[in-house]
């Protein structure tokens, strides 16, 4: 367990997988798997395995502690969630709140929930299985998220294509290649929504809650965002999905596999990157590995360099 201090910020990564032996030609279908080799080669072993020559990575969440407030950027992926379609994350039974716990905090203290979009591994710790029915698992909660993956999610758990291709065609976002998991909305967001606890947002940079904005970053999904936190001169950016391993800060035209839009997602990480390094906002991802949290720096032949830090060990 990791902690930094960001301004007046605490901010603690809870850890929930460690994902280990990810093939590079999963990861990044579209890319040559040897140009993903060298560029990996130049990576520590705690992102890289050089035995296997496979890729490593992280889900988990981020707690922030900030001025009486306590605060999770995404939720990772939940307990007893049916993902068929994504094995590793299949039927869960993960010791995630007691690791939030050793962190100090319980479920009743969380004030807000964020979520940088709504996929799977980001709001499953939402909710939790109780006697045949999906509760709130923070109930004291306010949880924001943005209205448009929100309908997007009612509509393809409803099998609801018009409704969907609607929400596609208002976005323009391109072609869309990978759909969202089925079933995430309806176990993990309507829930919320139906205790009271649901905030949607719109992406334009105002304050969401004190000191936290979101920023439209959409490609990965519909209508993906950053968050971004400043608090006594100091800047913390959550990432989401934008990226999913460092190899893809050398070469942001590196899409994932989970990627829905390929060309707005390539879009989104190019301004990722020029966001991080412009600000020197330390940048919180979602599924690096290691400490999970680092730099962006600009080269001086427009290319962009990730740097971990280290933060405190608890």
């Amino acid at each position: 367990m990791r902690r930094f201090r960001i301004g007046n910020a605490i901010i603690t990564k809870i850890s929930e997988l460690d994902l280990d032996g990810v093939e590079p030609s999963f990861l990044y279908p579209g890319a040559d798997p040897a140009s993903v080799l060298s560029v990996a080669s130049s990576l520590s072993a705690g992102s890289y395995d050089r035995t296997t020559r496979t890729l490593r990575q992280s889900i988990h969440t981020w707690l922030v502690q900030i001025e009486g407030r306590t605060i999770l950027i995404d939720t990772a992926t939940g307990n007893d969630k049916e993902r068929p379609t994504i094995p590793p994350l299949d039927r869960l039974n993960e010791p995630y709140l007691d690791r939030l716990a050793e962190a100090g905090v319980l479920p009743d203290a969380v004030d807000a929930v964020l979520m940088t979009h709504i996929h799977a591994d980001h709001v499953g710790w939402n909710t939790r299985l109780h006697d045949g029915l999906w509760v709130p698992v923070f109930p004291n909660a306010q949880h924001y998220f943005s209205g448009i993956e929100a309908d997007y999610g009612a509509a393809i758990d409803a099998g609801n294509e018009m409704a969907a291709s609607a929400l596609r065609d208002a976005a323009d976002l391109g072609p869309m290649t990978h759909p969202p998991t089925a079933g995430v909305y309806k176990d993990s967001v309507a829930p919320i929504a139906a205790a009271g606890l649901a905030n949607r947002i719109v992406a334009d940079r105002s304050e969401v809650i004190p000191g936290f904005s979101y920023h439209a970053l959409p490609g990965h999904s519909i209508d993906h965002a950053a968050i971004l936190l400043e608090s006594g001169g100091e800047q913390a950016l959550f990432w989401g999905d934008v990226f999913h391993h460092p190899v893809q800060v050398t070469h942001p035209e590196w899409n994932s596999v989970f990627c829905e839009f390929p060309a707005a997602a390539v879009r989104s990480r190019r301004q990722a990157l020029e966001l991080a390094a412009h600000s020197g906002a330390t940048v919180f991802t979602t599924h690096f590995a290691e400490s999970s949290a680092g730099h962006v720096r600009r080269e001086s032949d427009g290319s962009y360099r990730w740097n971990f830090t280290k933060g405190e060990r608890l």
